[in-house]
């Protein structure tokens, strides 16, 4: 079970990386699963539609791939590293609840086999992206 860093109702696991634009990934393998955060849903609020990128596709790190919509406002989904898409959570195109409900466990976007490491330096420790959710929140 992986810790946890509570941020006021905010919740930031420790097993993975974050990005600043509010972007999780979880590494295993050469493969990052890619996901929004707890404290980017809860922003977002009730979502009610994505768009994936399409297995098979070769993407940037920091390139817009997939949209969040929500009640609330649309959001884009940034590629973390760069690699090929090789796989996505198809569930989310009749569920994208979710996404709200279980942002880091069932409501994971898509899968990218990494092209280049050192990438994974460029993100965020979980510590360092709490500290930037109080920074964000005033907390």
């Amino acid at each position: 079970m992986a810790g946890e860093i509570r941020v006021g109702d905010y919740l930031v696991l420790t097993d993975r990386r974050y990005t600043k634009s509010d972007e999780w990934i979880k590494e295993e393998d050469g493969v990052v699963t890619v996901g929004i955060t707890d404290y980017a849903q809860k922003k977002l609020r009730d979502i009610v539609g994505v768009d994936l990128p399409e297995k098979g596709r070769r993407v940037q790190a920091g390139e817009a791939v997939a949209s969040i919509e929500s009640v609330k406002a649309a959001a884009d989904v940034y590629a973390p590293v760069s690699g090929e898409v090789v796989e996505v959570n198809e569930r989310l195109y009749d569920e994208p609840e979710l996404l709200n409900r279980d942002p880091y466990g069932e409501g994971w976007m898509f899968k990218i086999k990494i092209e280049d490491r050192s990438e994974l330096e460029k993100l965020l420790s979980p510590e360092e992206y709490a500290e930037k959710i109080r920074k964000e929140e005033g907390l």
